[in-house]
C-alpha cells in the first residue's frame, strides 16, 4: 500500500509540473500535439525512471563521504543516460529516432529530471532503492499525464472560438493554471 502511494503521490499530487512548476519548458512547447505530447512524456518517464535506479545507488554508496560532487555527478548521469539512449534509439530504430527529433536532447536540459534526481537522494526523505524507482516512474508518468491532458486540450482549442486577445500564448497559460488548480484538488488524496 505505501508504494501505490508513494506512486500515486509522484504522479498526481506531488506532479512535478503542476506543483512544482519544472518542465513547464516541454509542457508549453510540446504539447501543441498529442503525438509529440506522448513522445516527448514518454522518453522523459523512460530517463527518469533510469535517472532514479543509477542515482540512488551512487547516492548511498559512492558520494557518501563526496556530497560537494552531487550536482555534478546527477548532470553527468542525465547527460550519459540521454546519450545512450539517443545512441540506441538511432541504432534500433531510426523512424522513431526522426519521430523524436529534437525532443531527446531536449530531456537532458530538462529541470523536472534534476529535481528527481535532488528529491530521491534528500536525506529527510530516506527512500529505498525499490522507492526511489517507483517514484521517478510515477513522476516520469505524472509528466506524461499531464503532457497528454494540455495537448488533448490545445488540439481542441484550435477549433474553438477564442477571442482574439486570448488567442494563442494566452490562452495556453490560462489552461495551465486551470489544469493546476484541477490538480491541486488531489492534495486531499493523499499527505504531501
Amino acid at each position: 500500500m505505501k508504494m501505490i502511494l508513494l506512486f500515486l503521490s509522484a504522479a498526481l499530487v506531488n506532479n512535478f509540473v503542476l506543483r512544482y512548476f519544472l518542465g513547464i519548458c516541454p509542457f508549453l512547447g510540446v504539447t501543441g500535439k498529442v503525438e509529440s505530447a506522448i513522445t516527448m512524456g514518454f522518453a522523459t518517464t523512460f530517463v527518469m525512471t533510469l535517472t532514479a535506479i543509477i542515482i540512488w545507488p551512487i547516492n548511498h554508496f559512492i558520494l557518501v563521504d563526496l556530497p560537494f560532487l552531487k550536482y555534478v555527478t546527477i548532470i553527468l548521469v542525465i547527460a550519459s543516460l540521454v546519450q545512450l539512449i539517443e545512441m540506441f534509439i538511432r541504432k534500433t530504430s531510426p523512424v522513431l529516432y526522426r519521430a523524436l527529433g529534437i525532443y531527446l536532447p531536449l530531456i537532458t536540459t530538462n529541470c523536472s529530471i534534476f529535481f528527481l534526481a535532488l528529491f530521491i537522494t534528500e536525506p529527510l526523505r530516506d527512500y529505498s532503492f525499490v522507492e526511489s524507482i517507483i517514484f521517478g516512474f510515477g513522476a516520469g508518468l505524472g509528466f506524461t499525464l499531464v503532457m497528454l491532458i494540455m495537448a488533448g486540450i490545445r488540439e481542441q482549442l484550435d477549433f474553438a472560438d477564442v477571442p482574439k486577445p486570448l488567442q494563442g500564448a494566452s490562452i495556453t497559460l490560462i489552461t495551465a493554471g486551470l489544469l493546476a488548480l484541477a490538480f491541486m484538488g488531489f492534495t486531499g488524496l493523499i499527505g504531501s
